[in-house]
């Protein structure tokens, strides 16, 4: 972070987009800030100072997911999504846990090379123009200077996008290879395609437009102007440095307290295959070795069944952090619906204004639906923030269906809106059968 937040800053942030759960903002932001502290010790002591894990804890659509998410982005650091459940132990069929870290890799050369590429997105723009010009000359022209001018000016107003020009361009006619199965093979197939491509790799002339010669030159200028060896250096040391994977279901793992005996022997294998990973280890990766040691590694589960004491003891003592997330309120629901950024109130008055729609609700109407969608959460399966999306989209329907014909037309929604809307489902005595 060139301009490091204090931790009140970061949850002011996370805050604009996550409603509650400050136990969570706050044990994040502490663990953010901690990176920036540990920056600034002597190397000598930076190597000791090992980020402290965490795990949260609370039902599905709390916001665990969006926490670790949006801290990512506002540390722009990489980050990585997994589910604990898609990996199995060594001898069971199953992903490599090693593969965590090479999707991380990735993530942070993504991000790296977006960074790169915006710094000489401009100069790649004006190579790519002249190359352009260059194509578009006509050959034996009386004033080259007063043409190129002239050229230059029609370009960039736009006016030669649909003239057709003759450029050469590369067509890569490898065979596709595929691998199923087998543990450490994800990155192979992508490792050959780099391999071998160019052996396949073909010069071809083709007529296109100008847009679409445009792109294919400004890709071209592009990857020539970036350092891709700089580029990979610096996403092995952003992973290994400001890396955070984000372990869901981690709950889905634990043995629940009972002996090791058939699949638990299997949920055991992939606790003991984690270890190594989040207590520090070094995974070999297409782009070099990747250090773990200082990766911050975000748990979640909703551990309605099992108990984190239920992790192996060596698992547990890797993430000292732990924070119970709230299940979310009436008012959190309705807070939701209206305050963040782009709340989904909003985002359906964006999504029907482009029919020439105005959609407006009105307090009570959010409120009724914040109400509606809290007691559903409680009468049957508490699927939190979600539920909302059920409720939101019924109320919708009938005006999402009819926008096309409705433009110009204002639309209220009020609570005796909402009720007529739900009407069909609330009468229905079992409500878990028509809404998820």
């Amino acid at each position: 972070m060139n301009e490091p937040l204090t931790p009140a800053a970061i949850v002011a942030e996370l805050s604009r987009y996550i409603v509650g759960q400050e136990a969570a903002k706050k044990a994040v932001a502490i663990a953010l800030r901690n990176r920036w502290r540990r920056q600034q010790l002597p190397p000598e002591v930076q190597k000791e100072v090992m980020p402290a894990n965490i795990i949260l804890i609370g039902p599905t659509g709390v916001g665990k997911t969006e926490i670790a998410r949006r801290l990512a982005r506002l540390a722009n650091a990489p980050f990585v999504k997994v589910e604990a459940t898609k990996f199995t132990e060594v001898g069971y069929v199953g992903r490599d846990v090693d593969s965590i870290v090479r999707d991380l890799v990735e993530a942070a050369v993504a991000l790296v090379r977006e960074e790169k590429a915006a710094k000489v997105r401009v100069a790649a723009q004006r190579a790519a123009e002249e190359r352009l010009i260059e194509l578009l000359m006509p050959k034996g022209a009386s004033d080259p200077e007063e043409t190129r001018r002239s050229l230059k000016r029609l370009l960039r107003e736009g006016q030669l996008e649909k003239q057709e020009v003759e450029l050469e361009v590369t067509e890569n006619r490898a065979p596709n290879i595929a691998f199923l199965g087998g543990q450490g093979l994800e990155s192979l197939e992508l490792s050959l395609r780099e391999a071998f491509g160019p052996l396949f790799a073909q010069r071809a002339q083709r007529r296109v437009t100008v847009a679409e010669a445009r792109k294919i030159l400004e890709t071209e200028e592009l990857e020539r102007l970036l350092d891709k060896a700089e580029i990979e250096r610096e996403a092995v040391r952003r992973a290994q440095e400001s890396g955070i994977v984000f372990l869901d279901e981690i709950d889905k793992i634990a043995s629940r307290g009972t002996p090791a005996a058939g699949p638990d022997v299997s949920r055991e294998g992939v606790q003991r295959d984690l270890l190594p990973l989040v207590e520090g280890t070094t995974v070999n990766t297409r782009y070099g070795p990747v250090a773990t040691d200082h990766v911050l590694f975000i748990a979640a589960g909703a551990f309605h069944v099992a108990k984190p004491s239920d992790l192996i003891p060596e698992l547990q003592g890797r993430f000292p952090v732990r924070v119970e997330l709230s299940p979310l309120s009436e008012n959190d629901l309705l807070r939701i619906l209206t305050q963040p950024e782009h709340a989904l109130l909003k985002q359906h008055q964006a999504l029907l204004a482009t029919e020439g729609v105005t959609l407006e609700v009105t307090p009570d109407g959010a409120a009724e639906m914040a109400r509606i969608a809290f007691e559903l959460n409680r009468s049957g399966q508490n699927i939190g923030a979600r539920r909302l999306v059920t409720v939101v989209e019924k109320v919708m329907e009938e005006v999402s269906f009819t926008a096309p014909e409705r433009s110009g037309s204002r639309v209220v929604v009020d609570a005796e809106y909402v009720r007529q809307a739900l009407a069909p489902l609330l009468q229905q005595e079992d409500l878990a059968r028509y809404i998820l």
